[in-house]
């Protein structure tokens, strides 16, 4: 009888490009591909160790001199909603959420290209077609949701995140909204809808990508309370935003063969019949 020995993902570095949230600098990833029937598994895995997904891909900020792209989740049981954020509730008790497959539409990529043309005209994806928006919705290995949240009178789209549904939380891969109706503050509200749908399913986190001290574009973040950064291999209660650091380090980011090897990997062993 013949056996075959499971492989082990391949890791790869992603050549240095200029970084989209600190000026000046180049970013660097660390990725490896999300295919076969254990992608699930190595999607959780990898998700508690700081990556995130993008399509088939699973990435995570590995920069030659730099360590300030924190992955950032909230812990739902530690979360309380402050003033504002209870105000950002109210102000959209108009909108309804629906839970969909992973399916591209006509209405979600104009929303997404009056988003993208308004908040991220010069981003990476700012040249980013209907084929290619299809592609980030839909090419997904694993369990992954739409939500999109429309107007209960008018029905009009106004906010879209791709969510994917983790063993031990909800994972916002990309969200985006009406840009010219600021006073709802759909991102934050977004994220507090996420909040309660992990309440609801009991799922104890949200995870919300990354957090970068020192960029305004991510501040908001740090704004909900029971927030976690991955620093140093383990998640670290975010007491006080102040207290990380966006200054470089020539010694910031171990080598890429040490960033491999403390890679905690799942057990994809197949299970023996008795």
């Amino acid at each position: 009888m013949r056996h075959t020995l499971p492989i082990a993902p391949q890791f790869y570095v992603t050549a240095p490009q200029p970084c989209p949230y600190l000026d000046g600098r180049m970013e660097r990833k660390l990725f490896t591909a999300l295919q076969g029937e254990n992608a699930e598994k190595l999607n959780d895995s990898l998700s508690q160790q700081g990556f995130r997904r993008s399509q088939n891909v699973l990435y995570r900020p590995s920069c030659a001199e730099c360590s300030a792209c924190l992955s950032a989740r909230i812990d739902v049981s530690a979360f309380t909603a402050s003033r504002s954020q209870k105000k950002t509730l109210n102000r959209n008790t108009d909108l309804a959420r629906r839970a969909t497959s992973p399916w591209a539409s006509e209405e979600q990529y104009e929303l997404f290209r009056r988003y993208l043309d308004s908040r991220h005209a010069n981003g990476g994806m700012a040249d980013m077609d209907v084929f290619e928006f299809a592609a980030m919705i839909e090419e997904t290995p694993i369990r992954s949701r739409v939500v999109e949240y429309t107007h209960k009178e008018t029905g009009a789209l106004t906010g879209v995140s791709l969510t994917d549904v983790l063993g031990d939380g909800l994972s916002m891969v990309y969200s985006f909204y009406a840009p010219h109706v600021p006073k709802r503050s759909m991102g934050t509200y977004m994220i507090l809808d996420h909040i309660e749908i992990a309440r609801e399913a009991g799922l104890p986190y949200v995870y919300l990508g990354y957090w970068v001290p020192g960029s305004q574009k991510m501040g908001y973040k740090a704004k909900f309370s029971g927030l976690e950064v991955y620093v140093g291999g383990t998640w670290r209660k975010m007491t006080n935003p102040s207290d990380f650091s966006a200054d470089t380090h020539p010694l910031s980011t171990d080598p890429i063969a040490e960033q491999v090897a403390n890679i905690q990997l799942p057990d994809v062993r197949p299970t023996r019949a008795r």
